[in-house]
């Protein structure tokens, strides 16, 4: 079931326009962190690929005077996908994250599978199953990345955007793991993931043909949780941090090489 999109939280920006060409883009400023502080706005954006940005989207791109652009995609998403539009004078970093449908083989069966394929594949919860392991996968596995992603924020990569194809999971973990480096509480940080339910967030669905078989109501459900933002597959993630390394505090420390004198410049950096 796809889960709910939740009321705005108090303090977020107001939402800037609507991108053509770019899905899920939203500042992840005002989201209550520790001590009282908020996430600044202005500072941390995350969205979907921007490949497909028009000039328009580049133009709003670029006035947000972003100092680096992370991308989460591996090699077969930007085979599929193409490269990033360049933004004049905006870093570009890509560091590759555990894709949840391990790329282009599984994408082929989601575009071209026929009804028997998907039922085999995906059904009877093994689609949600796969993307809960994935979460897991990208906490246990990508320890270096994310670190390497923090320590850039806390020394001179803000105003930052973070985005993989979606902005959903890579980027959205990503995100996830910043904001608990801020001291946010995990439900805000839950809520802020589930804004990439939103129709105008949404990934769209890419399938072979447009016949009512390739996208009938059993296709697309069955497709779903590939697609969906569900707090369980984000709340998985935070457990597998709690089971490994017996909390935020640890795994900040022990999993991602983080200081406190680092973790006061992130939070110096992203906080009001």
């Amino acid at each position: 079931m796809t889960q709910q999109i939740p009321q705005p939280l108090p303090g977020r920006p107001e939402p800037g326009p609507e991108l053509t060409g770019v899905r899920n883009f939203r500042d992840v400023g005002g989201l209550p962190a520790a001590g009282g502080r908020r996430v600044r706005p202005g500072r941390l954006f995350r969205s979907g690929h921007l490949a497909h940005a028009t000039e328009t989207d580049a133009e709003f791109l670029r006035s947000l005077g972003l100092h680096t652009v992370f991308d989460f995609r591996n090699a077969a998403d930007q085979a599929l996908e193409g490269a990033d539009v360049e933004l004049t004078g905006v870093r570009n970093v890509n560091i590759p994250l555990t894709d949840p449908a391990d790329g282009r083989e599984f994408w082929k069966m989601v575009r071209d599978g026929d009804l028997g394929q998907l039922r085999e594949v995906l059904g009877d919860g093994k689609a949600a199953a796969r993307m809960t392991e994935s979460y897991r996968v990208m906490i246990r596995s990508r320890t270096a990345e994310h670190g390497r992603v923090l320590h850039a924020l806390a020394e001179d990569s803000v105003p930052a955007l973070m985005h993989c194809a979606a902005g959903k999971d890579r980027a959205g973990l990503s995100v996830a793991v910043t904001l608990l480096a801020l001291g946010v509480e995990r439900e805000a940080i839950v809520a802020d993931y589930l804004e990439s339910n939103a129709p105008h967030n949404r990934y769209r669905v890419r399938r072979g043909s447009d016949t009512a078989d390739a996208r009938s109501p059993e296709v697309m459900e069955l497709l779903a949780p590939l697609f969906d933002a569900r707090a369980d597959y984000l709340l998985a993630a935070f457990g597998t941090i709690d089971d490994r390394w017996g909390g935020v505090e640890r795994y900040l420390a022990e999993g991602l090489g983080l200081t406190p004198a680092t973790l006061d410049r992130l939070r110096d950096r992203l906080l009001d």
